[in-house]
């Protein structure tokens, strides 16, 4: 009942909201219990895991796999046991060359016993290790102890706002308290569910869109080394969840609601502290700044994304989600991409595009012409057609209950062509047919030595229709405008990651590395060829694991 106070004092929340944008969103400076979930469903509701938090720190040996749901898609359930580590029964041969570890970041604990969380993007992180040598695989998984799961965990409720879930207050003056710790990021979780990277001096951090949920972890052991804390004075609360990071820096945004803009900010190797390169203005008529969940750079300018999926004030305080979430749908505010200089932080381009919506850049290079002068900016992203309802579909509910059906909307890769000759307008069309993919694509990484560079091939999940989620792995080649599809009949795969050959001179000589779950609710981690796009091995888990974000490499030294 006492939800029913959250939509009423409208006046409260609307006089909050400048409190709001100064706390969140000026870095210069939702629960009840499911109703709906459990009737419907293509598996049964994932058995209770907290009870079972009890396990061993290392458990060596194969788990036994029993319980409610047991032979069926594991890949929206909740992760079987907190922590496992063990070998591997491999099929087929893994190179010899691939010598290192893969670590996979992303939601894999939905439910806090007998509740059950209601979006992809609320579950606690679950990070998967693949560790390959001399043609094995040895394989660990492990909760990520965040505060917010912590917290869950002894206090066997939710803490801590997640992506569509707030804690239920107990009376409204409650709900004020809890609104007042949100203006000051207390209640924001750190739940650092999205993203791992490997900076420039070899720390390993997991990210997700809080600055709070940057979190260290130990590759190896995978134990959780604390809160990765920035050394400077920029304050906000959060940032791009997929920052920009080669062996020399680290480049993320800083979205503004406040003065609606960002901040473009970098990060040497080896450092703490965050410097301002630049800043960007969105236009004036705006609401506020577009959602940065990923942006783009080429070796000397940055390139920031405005699109009409814009950050909403209002949705922030609301104790259920709206269809678009934290988010609102501002096609008449138009959309635009901006160039800054790296080595000036000026704004050298600042056009208008056609609407877009996208989770995810693939890459960006310069085009030059024949006496070498830069004349245009190529970005590329998983573009969905300028359609916010993926969020929505992302819900659990329609994951587990859609099976059978052609509900995944489409999408491509959107070609970005930003001149910088002064034009006010730019051009955004499809790559490549999008038949060539399914009309499918998101999840995407490309040969590591090719970012902010002239590219040729992406990896990525694509569809085989009829489905309601990206079902297949997809090399796109950008140059012959053709795709190559790898599918398994009722399989969901993660991002495939891609691993060049030390040594190689080919764009696409390597490996891509997908952990799968599969339709018997087993799963494996997967490795193409990165050539012919052809299963080369496959190193099985001893039971399904949860669907997953995203990865990186850590060679062996």
């Amino acid at each position: 009942m006492a939800s029913a106070f959250f939509f009423a004092p409208t006046k409260a929340i609307s006089s909050s909201s400048s409190m709001l944008r100064c706390a969140l969103f000026n870095p210069a400076g939702e629960s009840r219990r499911r109703d709906s979930v459990k009737a419907g469903v293509a598996t049964e509701s994932p058995p209770s895991v907290i009870n079972d938090l009890v396990a061993p720190p290392v458990v060596p040996s194969e788990p036994v796999v029993t319980g409610r749901g047991a032979g069926k898609l594991a890949a929206w359930r909740s992760i079987r046991k907190e922590r496992w580590q063990g070998e591997m029964a491999v099929e087929g041969d893994i190179p010899l060359w691939l010598d290192g570890t893969y670590l996979r970041n992303g939601p894999g604990l939905w439910n806090i016993g007998d509740y059950d969380f209601r979006h992809l993007f609320d579950g606690y992180a679950t990070l998967v290790r693949v560790r390959f040598g001399q043609g094995r695989a040895v394989a660990a998984h492990r909760q990520i102890e965040s505060e917010a799961y912590k917290a869950a965990k002894k206090n066997r409720r939710l803490c801590y706002r997640e992506f569509s879930e707030v804690p239920k207050p107990d009376s409204f003056l409650s709900y004020v308290g809890e609104l007042a710790s949100l203006f000051s990021g207390a209640s924001l979780t750190d739940n650092s569910n999205t993203g791992v990277v490997v900076l420039g001096d070899g720390r390993v951090v997991c990210l997700t869109e809080t600055i709070k949920g940057s979190i260290q972890i130990d590759p190896d052991t995978l134990e959780t080394l604390g809160r990765f804390e920035y050394e400077d004075k920029l304050g906000g609360l959060i940032h791009s969840a997929h920052p920009i990071v080669t062996e020399s820096e680290f480049l993320t945004l800083l979205p503004d609601l406040l003065r609606p803009g960002y901040l473009v900010v970098r990060m040497e190797a080896g450092s703490n502290e965050r410097k301002v390169l630049g800043r960007v203005n969105c236009r004036d008529s705006v609401p506020a700044p577009g959602w940065v969940h990923s942006f783009a750079a080429t070796d000397h300018y940055v390139v920031v994304p405005e699109m009409p999926l814009r950050y909403c004030v209002q949705n922030l305080l609301r104790a259920e989600p709206t269809p678009l979430y934290k988010f609102e749908w501002h096609p008449d505010s138009g959309s635009y991409v901006h160039i800054m200089s790296k080595a000036t932080g000026n704004i050298v381009a600042s056009v208008e595009v056609p609407p877009f919506v996208t989770f995810h850049f693939i890459n960006a290079y310069e085009e030059v012409d024949s006496e070498g002068r830069i004349t245009g900016i190529i970005a590329d992203c998983c573009e969905h057609n300028a359609n916010a309802d993926i969020l929505e579909l992302l819900r659990l509910q329609n994951l587990r209950s859609s099976a059978g059906l052609d509900v995944l909307p489409d999408a491509r890769v959107g070609r970005f062509r930003i001149p910088l000759d002064g034009s006010p307008k730019g051009e955004l069309e499809a790559a490549l047919d999008p038949e060539e993919h399914g009309r499918g694509m998101d999840m995407c990484s490309i040969n590591p030595a090719y970012l902010g560079k002239k590219y040729r091939y992406a990896y990525a999940c694509g569809a085989n229709r009829p489905c309601n989620f990206p079902n297949t792995l997809t090399k796109i080649d950008l140059v012959e405008k053709k795709a190559k599809n790898w599918h398994e009949e009722g399989a969901v795969p993660s991002e495939p990651f891609f691993v060049a050959r030390p040594g190689a001179t080919e764009e696409d000589d390597g490996v891509a590395i997908s952990i799968v779950s599969d339709k018997n609710g087993e799963g494996y981690a997967l490795v193409l060829d990165g050539s012919s796009f052809e299963e080369v091995a496959r190193a099985k888990f001893p039971y399904g694991l949860p669907y997953g974000l995203h990865g990186c490499w850590v060679p062996n030294k």
